[in-house]
C-alpha cells in the first residue's frame, strides 16, 4: 500500500496575515493509488484565529510557530493513516482526519457561547448577551468566564457555573484540563489526544482533584457521546 503526503505552503494562493506576518496558507496533499487530494490545514485555520495572538511587551504580536503547526499536522496525518491501515481510502482518510484533528476546546466552545448568551438573556441582560456574542469572536470564552468570576455577584456566577454543568457541553472542564497540560500558544486538545488512554487517565485525575462534585465517568461519557455525534455527522 503506497501512501504519500506532505504539508506545504500553497504559493499558488494569495498570502494571508498570520498574526502580523504575511504567509501562504498551509495545505495538505495526500496521494494514494495515483489519486491525490488537497485541502487546507485544520491547524493553520485554528491557530490563525485572533485569540492565539500574544502581544509582547514591545508591542509586537507573536503567534504560534508555523513549524509547530506543521508538526501537529504531520502527527495527526500519520495517526489517521495508521488507524486505517489496509482499509485506507482517500475518502475515509479525509473523514478521520476531520474527526481526529478537531480541537475539543474550540469545537465545544460554540455551544458553550450559546449557553452563555441564553443565560444572560434569561436574566433580562440582553446587552450582556450581545456583548458575549460579539466579544467571543476575538476573546477566549474561558478567559471571559474567569473575569465573570471577579465581576458578577457570587450568586449569579454560582448559578451560571452550576447550570453550565447541566446544560452546556463540558467546555470549561476540557479547557481547564488543557491549560493544565499545555503551554501557550499551542493551546489545543485534539480528538486524537483524547483517543489515548493516558489522556483519559490524566483527565480523570484532574476532575477528581478540581471537580470533586462531578462524576468523572459522566464527564468522560459526555465528551465521548459528543464526539461520536459529531463523527456521525461527517
Amino acid at each position: 500500500m503506497k501512501i504519500s503526503f506532505k504539508t506545504y505552503l500553497n504559493d499558488r494562493l494569495k498570502q494571508v496575515d498570520f498574526h502580523g506576518q504575511l504567509t501562504y496558507p498551509l495545505y495538505v496533499q495526500v496521494t494514494y493509488e495515483r489519486k491525490t487530494i488537497f485541502f487546507k490545514s485544520y491547524y493553520f485555520e485554528l491557530f490563525s484565529k485572533q485569540r492565539y495572538a500574544m502581544q509582547l511587551t514591545d508591542g509586537n504580536i507573536k503567534g504560534p510557530d508555523l513549524e509547530q503547526i506543521i508538526e501537529k499536522e504531520n502527527e495527526v496525518i500519520r495517526f489517521v493513516i495508521d488507524k486505517l491501515k489496509d482499509g485506507f481510502s482517500l475518502e475515509a482518510f479525509k473523514k478521520l482526519y476531520t474527526h481526529f484533528s478537531t480541537d475539543l476546546c474550540d469545537a465545544t466552545e460554540f455551544d458553550f457561547i450559546t449557553y452563555l448568551y441564553l443565560f444572560f438573556d434569561d436574566k433580562e441582560l440582553p446587552h450582556m448577551a450581545e456583548l458575549i456574542k460579539w466579544g467571543t469572536l476575538h476573546l477566549v470564552t474561558y478567559d471571559l468566564v474567569m473575569e465573570f468570576k471577579k465581576t458578577l455577584k457570587k450568586s449569579i456566577y454560582a448559578e451560571l457555573i452550576e447550570q453550565a454543568f447541566q446544560k452546556a457541553p463540558p467546555y470549561l472542564q476540557l479547557y481547564n484540563f488543557m491549560m493544565h497540560t499545555k503551554k501557550s500558544p499551542m493551546l489545543c486538545l485534539s480528538a486524537m489526544e483524547w483517543d489515548n488512554i493516558e489522556t483519559i487517565k490524566s483527565f480523570k485525575e484532574y476532575v477528581e482533584l478540581h471537580y470533586p462534585n462531578l462524576k468523572y465517568s459522566t464527564l468522560i461519557g459526555t465528551v465521548n457521546n459528543w464526539l461520536n455525534y459529531k463523527r456521525k455527522a461527517l
